[in-house]
């Protein structure tokens, strides 16, 4: 039974807690806290946190001291998973609480406090201007000690360092519930493609291949388009009856996971020979390959004669899944190569929150050695 005082302290919004620490509503989160004794007085520990529109996947690593080429060295202490953690598809403050939820569930398997923290690297979709990053920056500042580092990026850059070691240099290309392509020269400047959602038109993602899919299936319900063998499919699939179905599925949670889901059907479908669902996976090839080549040419990545070497990291369900004859990721780096011959194609071996945490490991040294310096 809660007493008196935590009733009390539940009703206020924010309350000073260690070194200035602030809780929030559900501040219960970091009452594990509570139960840990005083920090030893080690090294501390980093946290990397990668947010997308599907998960939220948080990555607890040691601060040791190694080298950059070490990173790899580095042992996951902790990871937790939790939802959705775009402010664009639940909202500011589901958006946080998810946030702030995964990183204590990280810190609370590893046996940490916040006090333990050296760097957090929050790397999450719907970071597109300095103002969101500054948003995120001051509360995440009420949360964490000031001796902690922060650092607050597009999840396309950790996925990016996923493939580089923390390197940011080169182009990612992210294909999963939304696409978006992203890419830094070795002196800092930074170019992005596509990553504007589904009404501006992610429509290489597997929400755009999927709502193409949906789409074909009413046009030829309605006699507008050519019939195909999508709309069997799906109708079985969603264990739906009729093609007017469709249209109240749809509408009575437009979630962008859940229509992304599809896409093994529109796979399946292409492979058996259907004109329409391998015309959807042809285009979404195409939309991909123009986004990595905006960005490359923006940044001159490939060099003055469109040959020099670059690396391209490949992540997300879309590209890397392999099904049957149909690799929409292999497509699409055939379809990059042809205009820039000197692309190498990365396909990461660690999740992009690893590489969250990497960026965050290499944010800090470099503040470290400045500070050092002067």
């Amino acid at each position: 039974m809660m007493t008196p005082e935590k009733e009390k302290e539940k009703e206020q919004d924010q309350v000073v807690v260690d070194a200035g620490m602030k809780r929030y509503r559900n501040g219960e989160i970091w009452e594990f806290e509570d139960d840990l004794g005083v920090s030893d007085g080690d090294n501390g520990v980093l946290l990397g946190l990668d947010g997308g529109t599907t998960s939220t996947v948080c990555i607890c690593m040691p601060m040791i001291p190694f080298s950059h080429s070490q990173l790899h060295s580095l042992p996951t202490l902790a990871r937790a998973v939790a939802g959705c953690s775009n402010h664009n598809s639940v909202g500011e403050i589901a958006a946080r609480e998810t946030i702030e939820q995964v990183m204590a569930d990280a810190l609370s398997k590893c046996g940490s406090k916040r006090s333990s923290v050296r760097a957090v690297c929050l790397a999450v979709s719907g970071v597109n201007h300095p103002t969101d990053q500054q948003r995120i920056l001051n509360w995440l500042r009420d949360i964490f000690p000031s001796h902690v580092r922060l650092y607050v990026l597009n999840d396309a850059v950790a996925a990016l360092s996923s493939g580089t070691m923390g390197k940011l240099h080169g182009c990612v290309l992210i294909s999963g519930t939304g696409s978006i392509a992203y890419g830094f020269t070795e002196d800092g400047k930074e170019a992005r493609a596509a990553g504007a959602g589904p009404v501006l038109g992610d429509w290489g993602s597997a929400y755009g291949i999927a709502a193409k899919a949906l789409t074909a299936v009413v046009r030829a319900y309605d006699g507008r388009g050519p019939s195909t063998m999508l709309a069997s499919s799906i109708l079985q699939k969603l264990g739906l009856s009729s093609a007017e179905e469709i249209i109240g599925w749809t509408y009575a949670d437009p979630s962008w996971a859940r229509i992304a889901a599809l896409v093994p059907v529109v796979v399946i479908c292409a492979e058996a020979g259907d004109e329409v669902a391998n015309n959807i996976l042809l285009e979404s090839v195409q939309e991909l390959a123009s986004s990595v080549k905006a960005v490359v040419n923006r940044l001159g990545l490939s060099g003055q004669d469109g040959k020099s070497g670059f690396p391209l990291v490949m992540v997300g369900g879309v590209l890397t899944a392999h099904r049957g004859s149909w690799d929409i990721g292999k497509e699409v780096i055939n379809c990059i190569t042809k205009q820039f011959p000197g692309v190498i194609p990365i396909r990461p071996k660690v999740e992009p929150a690893v590489g969250a945490a990497w960026l965050a490991w290499n944010f800090f040294m470099k503040e470290c050695h400045h500070k050092a310096e002067n």
